[in-house]
């Protein structure tokens, strides 16, 4: 073997030590968590009748690294009470055929300063971007989120107003359907 080879050797050597030793690093720096049975649901309170949905499917990912974190549901899974509210949630206001899908992509404010050591639910703020019917607005949810042994628990209450996202309401309900909808998220996250 020439000089040239045994130093086209080493640097091989070296750059294949060089990956072993920093891939792992890398993937422990991904750590990332999911569920796809969160639960979400939604309460409208009006003076005729109260409105109550819920949704067990929904998808939820946080990385451990950087604090981002998303959600994403099909609005045909929230079920309601009453069969015919369902239809005429799905057809006539989310129009879930044209709009099956609602997204929420964001990221928890200081995730990395926030001490996980004791499992007592730590309050937080994620800012990002919800879509819904169509529409894409800027939101700032609040909530909380406690780490048990190896699973993190989120839970969050916020406000969203069916106008905001170019759903209509007819007249004819319109008294019977409030100008700001409770939605409520409860999530188990596992490691991946």
């Amino acid at each position: 073997m020439t000089d040239s080879q045994k130093l086209t050797m080493m640097k091989i050597i070296r750059f294949a030590f060089l990956i072993v030793l920093f891939v792992p690093v890398a993937v422990m720096a991904q750590e990332r968590y999911y569920t796809r049975n969160g639960h979400t649901d939604f309460y409208s309170h009006a003076p005729l009748e109260d409105i109550k949905a819920n949704n067990e499917q929904v998808a939820v990912f946080l990385n451990v690294t950087d604090g981002s974190i998303s959600a994403a549901m099909l609005m045909k899974s929230f079920v309601f009470e009453k069969a015919l509210m369902q239809q005429h949630f799905n057809e006539n206001y989310v129009e879930s055929d044209e709009f099956p899908r609602s997204e929420f992509k964001g990221n928890i404010l200081n995730f990395n300063t926030i001490d996980f050591s004791t499992p007592i639910p730590k309050k937080v703020t994620a800012n990002g971007m919800i879509s819904l019917h169509g529409v894409t607005r800027e939101i700032s949810v609040e909530g909380t989120i406690t780490k048990k042994e190896d699973k993190y628990h989120i839970d969050a209450k916020f406000l969203l107003k069916p106008a905001d996202f170019d759903i209509g309401i007819p007249a004819s309900v319109k008294d019977n359907i409030a100008k700001e909808i409770e939605v409520t998220l409860n999530a188990e996250l596992v490691a991946m």
